[in-house]
């Protein structure tokens, strides 16, 4: 199928092929055309440039579809890549417990938290989670996201583990955006556990991350190391498996408190650290000599009333600042990319430009999809955002909780 796409105000996330992430100072660099043009071919860009170049794109196959974009900004769909977005049910509940003031510890106590929604999702067939999920999947396309990574780590059993890692293998097939998976065993310890922890570590060790090498269901594995979940040791023992499996790392890492759980994923060449709620020189130094992408999640600081992660400490330090949603039940219920960037900006102090960027190409990255997605590249693959009428991309943080989505294509 061939679109064109005319008279585009501005054309922005353009990037040579090539660029994989955008770090520092360069984040604040959102290249664009005005009054652009762009040609998709059997789904990948085709050609871009200014409308009075465009006699000079490869026009002669029959175009399906020409769009007129007059006042609108096309740009690269959102990459999100933290979302844990199969789950069983939802928790409202917890939500009216935390307005009236309950501590995690105190929602937990009452049946919340992780292990309510691995309760629930034990429960629930295979079934009921594709289908939930791709209703979700869908709305977050709505919402100009094209790609996703989607964790487990609501099951906490060799069962229940391994069916949601079978419903995002599935999920994979049919979705129309690509979706990476993440092994999240080591999300929190079940009760049986409780007392147990090296029994708990034994079987992801050595029985989950066997069957899932074997099947091939997770891209990544990933580690709640923070305060009160895994220590930086036993974070130590399952990555260092799951490198033995050919799996590579992610991390949860200083939600809750600086937990080591940077050190860690860089220790053991993770592709992503996430969270970052609290950092400290030391780590910022740590990332500063890896490639480890450092992931911040606003939404959810946002949802817990908690502080924001430093971004512009981490800008400044020039880190590949990437943004995502968290999209989960329990501390981010929305996988809404616009209200990130949005909260990225106005908490954060991130820039429209700077925040776009985390939120596009350098999300690519933290999936390792940056060859095909993220940016406005010729020969990627054409997952387009086109606005309604606006006046400049800065719009899009400045009305936050709107999308200004007119449309969102995807290939």
């Amino acid at each position: 199928m061939n679109v064109l796409i005319k008279n585009i105000k501005s054309l922005v996330g353009i990037r040579d092929a090539g660029v994989d992430r955008v770090r520092g100072n360069e984040l604040i660099n959102l290249p664009f055309i005005s009054n652009a043009f762009l040609l998709i071919s059997n789904g990948t860009i085709a050609a871009f440039g200014k409308m009075d170049e465009i006699h000079l794109s490869p026009l002669n196959e029959s175009l399906n579809e020409t769009v007129d974009a007059h006042n609108r900004v096309v740009m690269p769909c959102y990459c999100d890549s933290h979302t844990h977005l199969v789950f069983a049910d939802t928790r409202e509940q917890e939500f009216i417990y935390k307005i009236q003031g309950l501590s995690y510890a105190e929602i937990a106590s009452k049946g919340g938290g992780i292990l309510n929604s691995a309760k629930k999702l034990n429960a629930a067939s295979e079934e009921f989670l594709i289908e939930t999920t791709l209703q979700r999947i869908e709305q977050i396309i709505q919402h100009g996201t094209g790609a996703v990574e989607i964790k487990s780590g609501y099951g906490l059993s060799y069962e229940s583990e391994l069916k949601m890692l079978r419903v995002i293998a599935k999920l994979k097939i049919i979705s129309p955006i690509p979706i990476k998976a993440t092994f999240l065993g080591a999300h929190a310890f079940p009760l049986e556990y409780k007392n147990n922890r090296q029994g708990y570590l034994r079987l992801l060790v050595e029985e989950l991350l066997p069957t899932i090498a074997n099947e091939q269901l997770a891209d990544y594995c990933d580690v709640f190391c923070d305060e009160g979940f895994f220590t930086p040791d036993e974070t130590d023992v399952v990555l260092q498996a799951a490198w033995k499996y050919g799996i590579k790392p992610k991390i949860h890492a200083n939600q809750l408190a600086v937990s080591g759980g940077v050190q860690a994923g860089v220790r053991n060449k993770a592709v992503s650290v996430d969270h970052l709620e609290n950092i400290s020189e030391e780590e910022i130094r740590c990332l500063q000599n890896s490639n480890t992408i450092p992931t911040l999640l606003p939404s959810a600081a946002f949802f817990l009333r908690m502080q924001y992660p430093p971004a512009r400490t981490m800008i400044e330090a020039d880190l590949p600042v990437t943004l995502a949603s968290d999209y989960n039940p329990g501390s981010s219920p929305s996988g809404r990319m616009s209200f990130v960037v949005s909260l990225a900006c106005i908490h954060m102090k991130m820039t429209p430009e700077e925040a776009l960027n985390a939120a596009t190409i350098n999300g690519a990255a933290a999936m390792e999809l940056s060859d095909l997605l993220g940016s406005v590249t010729i020969g990627k693959k054409a997952n387009l955002i086109i606005t309604k009428p606006i006046n400049s991309i800065a719009n899009i943080p400045y009305h936050f909780g709107d999308d200004l989505i007119e449309r969102v294509i995807i290939s």
